[in-house]
């Protein structure tokens, strides 16, 4: 598995040629201390969702440099001035419930964006994803779609939302992730070799639950304090 850096943003506007697939492991000491925080068993869930909050703005930060931008003209209260605005139609696809936590930051960054649920949980048993709630519309698929996920554990539940996409007819797709498994990685890079991966940090292992080590936990159950408080 490649694992490529995020550079800086390129000098020119892209164009549709210029996505670029492939797995980015974002560098910067924000993330990695905002990262510790997060995987500490202590930390509340109050400051758990903070810090998926402060995670998901600087993923999508890095996320969204080759999104095309057209000129404009703007009046400011001296002169008129050329400056861009985003020429696509930008989706983003929040995988219930642990995604709901990352809508909010990538909002603010990109206000105009649409908002398309995708409803997946995990079989404890098979450890394989179950569908249970998809309204992508029949037609108008967005031009670039971001799904958000905290955790890219087996892939499973990942492949299950670019596969809706790829249906739908979405031609550019990003996945990201504030943890992943090297396995989920691998997956998705076969599976789906055009899209591309942006995550906080690859861990090694997955246990024999399925459950990324060291990782964070149940990202859902520690963002909605529905942790089991009693084991």
């Amino acid at each position: 598995m490649s694992v490529t850096l995020v550079a800086e943003a390129p000098a020119i506007l892209p164009t549709t040629e210029d996505f670029m697939s492939g797995v980015f492991e974002v560098q910067h000491p924000l993330i990695a201390c905002h990262l510790t925080r997060l995987r500490d068993r202590t930390t509340p869930p109050a400051e758990f969702r903070q810090l998926v909050h402060r995670l998901a703005s600087l993923l999508a930060y890095e996320a969204t440099k080759d999104l095309q931008a057209e000129p404009v003209m703007v009046q400011t209260p001296l002169a008129k001035t050329e400056g861009r605005q985003l020429s696509q139609r930008i989706g983003l696809v929040p995988i219930l419930r642990a995604g709901l936590g990352m809508i909010d930051p990538v909002l603010e960054l990109i206000p105009m964006a649409e908002v398309w649920h995708l409803g997946l949980y995990r079989d404890e048993e098979t450890a394989q994803p179950i569908k249970y709630y998809s309204k992508l519309p029949p037609e108008r698929p967005v031009d670039v779609a971001l799904i958000l996920d905290p955790m890219l554990a087996t892939g499973g539940s990942a492949v299950d939302a670019l596969s809706t996409l790829r249906d739908w007819g979405v031609p550019h797709v990003k996945l990201l992730s504030i943890i992943a498994a090297e396995e989920g990685v691998k997956r998705v890079e076969v599976e789906f070799p055009n899209a591309q991966i942006y995550v906080c940090h690859i861990d090694p292992d997955l246990n024999d639950r399925k459950f990324i080590v060291p990782g964070l936990g149940d990202a859902g159950d520690r963002i909605f304090n529905t942790m089991d408080h009693g084991s």
